[in-house]
């Protein structure tokens, strides 16, 4: 199985806070199961860092280091098709990385973990 983590989810997850699910950290350390991280959402981290409104207390490449390529999971890069779809999406979503993460995962058919439920209105799979 492929899973894809919401940003909230790896920052939950690598911070072992309480708000992630029993499934989620059952999920997390199977390690039969491909775990991935948009490069999407490392841009998105990068923005919200630089506007305040989130701090991780180190530099972004130390915590991508640390907490995405050192735990085996496997960043995916957004390429020209996991674009094309975003121009059909309903708006559900407003937020343009959770619709670029909503393409990703029907282009690559890989499983959304994250908590929002808004993704259900979707056609992809979410996990909480």
């Amino acid at each position: 199985m492929k899973y894809l983590l919401d940003t909230h989810s790896l920052l939950w997850v690598t911070s072992d806070s309480k708000r992630i699910s029993d499934r989620v950290k059952r999920i997390y350390r199977n390690e039969s199961y491909e775990i991935f991280f948009s490069a999407a959402s490392i841009w998105e981290l990068a923005i919200k860092i630089s506007l305040k409104k989130l701090s991780i207390n180190q530099e972004l490449s130390l915590f991508v280091k640390e907490h995405i390529i050192d735990n085996n999971i496997q960043i995916l890069k957004v390429i020209p098709i996991h674009l094309y779809p975003v121009q059909s999406l309903p708006f559900h979503h407003r937020d343009p990385f959770d619709r670029l993460l909503v393409a990703q995962c029907l282009t690559e058919n890989i499983t959304l973990i994250s908590k929002d439920k808004v993704f259900d209105k979707y056609s992809i799979k979410r996990v909480w």
